[in-house]
């Protein structure tokens, strides 16, 4: 949910909230002032009607209400002395609405001529109801209008005082510490967004400077390393190649040798997956993951041999995904190469693409691994000292890159399932 439509839904809630409390409060204020008003009227009306009965004899004999407002019998002195004036809402009959409506009547003494008489007046008042009716009535429009109010004053005035805000919201977005870039920060008369730019572009500038001396000290070490290696193992190759040395001197260089080699590979795997991690493949094309494949079965035929392996890929269907191509050719050349180093002789290493899922399998020796080890680094599916442990530590780097899924089952054969399904492009 946005920033503004979340406030808004608070506005709404307290608007209700406040907005109901008020509707009672006033009603009843309202109430308050219509029997007050009612009363005076009354209290009134009755003076008048005291004051023609004094005038005009006659008045003393209006026993109902049938032809007027007012109606006055005679009582008795007791009755009189002990009686209080009141005022109280009744019900009487209307012609005109043929029911039963609501009056406001009050009942009162007077002395006249030695004799006393009880005064009862009455006024229309405003039916309850009709008046909560109408009350809610304008309260619910009284609240829809305040509700549109807020919405176009979110949408008009508070959008454009945000503006700086959702800005530098899309920039970040889209922003890569890989690409050579930077973000435009607009300035706001509002301190805390300028205060926030001023964050922002500190926190970036770090993280790239952190970045660029990664970068630079991975490429770096990885070159210093290298480059004594490469020169290590060529004078040992030489110094192999003379046929002065005695058997026992020529394993031990051998062994040397073959140590040097598996730290150069090991050191290209860290390389390989430091930039895998710090995102350095970026560009990226459309790949039909069904030729990288089979262009790769051409080139692990050889090695098939070696294993006396073969391989056969059972294609359903094409996958085409969105990737780096280098990225796309390591992580199937490291899962197809683990199937056939750790497989069995004279047996076959399966590819089956379909439901844009591609499934490897092999048999080994091996049971069934420990899901929760094999993706960490260094992590040895077997014995095989040749081995830097780093291989499928990889794939699941560039699987974690596409937000893709790498899943291991074992049914009398390891299988090793990349899920595209989650991220497919066509």
């Amino acid at each position: 949910m946005k920033l503004l439509n979340y406030t808004t839904k608070y506005f709404a809630g307290i608007l209700f909230i406040l907005l109901t409390l008020w509707a009672v409060i006033f009603y009843f204020e309202m109430l308050d002032e219509i029997y007050d008003s009612m009363d005076d009227g009354l209290e009134n009306q009755k003076i008048l009607v005291i004051r023609r009965a004094r005038q005009n004899h006659a008045v003393l004999e209006r026993k109902e209400f049938d032809d007027g407002y007012y109606t006055i019998t005679e009582t008795s002195a007791k009755t009189a002395r002990n009686f209080r004036e009141s005022y109280r809402d009744s019900l009487m009959y209307m012609l005109n609405e043929e029911d039963y409506e609501p009056v406001r009547l009050l009942e009162s003494v007077f002395q006249q001529n030695g004799k006393y008489y009880k005064v009862k007046v009455i006024t229309s008042m405003v039916e309850e109801d009709d008046l909560v009716e109408d009350l809610l009535f304008s309260i619910f429009w009284l609240y829809l209008g305040l509700i549109v109010s807020i919405l176009v004053l979110n949408n008009i005035v508070l959008k454009k005082i945000w503006n700086p805000f959702y800005k530098l919201i899309e920039q970040l977005k889209t922003f890569s510490i890989e690409k050579d870039e930077s973000i435009s920060l607009e300035k706001s008369p509002i301190e805390e967004f300028n205060l926030l730019n001023k964050s922002i572009d500190k926190l970036l500038q770090k993280s790239v400077d952190s970045y660029i001396g990664q970068k630079q000290f991975i490429e770096n070490a990885s070159h210093e390393l290298q480059t004594p290696l490469a020169i290590s193992i060529n004078k040992l190759e030489l110094l192999l190649e003379k046929n002065e040395l005695k058997e026992e001197e020529i394993a031990t260089l051998a062994s040397v040798l073959n140590n040097l080699e598996r730290l150069t590979r090991f050191n290209k795997s860290l390389l390989l997956l430091s930039k895998i991690e710090n995102q350095q493949f970026v560009e990226q094309e459309v790949i039909n993951i069904n030729e990288v494949i089979y262009h790769l079965e051409k080139e692990f035929s050889d090695l098939l041999s070696h294993h006396k392996m073969s391989m056969e890929v059972n294609a359903a269907e094409e996958i085409n995904f969105k990737m780096n191509k280098d990225l796309a050719y390591i992580l199937f050349t490291n899962l197809i190469k683990n199937a056939i180093l750790h497989g069995l002789p004279e047996t076959k290493v399966e590819v089956d693409i379909s439901d844009n899922k591609i499934i490897i399998s092999n048999f080994s020796e091996a049971k069934k691994l420990k899901k929760k080890d094999l993706f960490i680094r260094f992590y040895r599916l077997s014995n095989n000292k040749n081995s830097s442990g780093l291989g499928l530590a990889i794939a699941k780097a560039i699987i974690d890159e596409y937000n893709l899924e790498l899943t291991y089952s074992y049914e009398k054969k390891h299988s090793f399932k990349v899920d595209f399904s989650s991220n497919i492009s066509g």
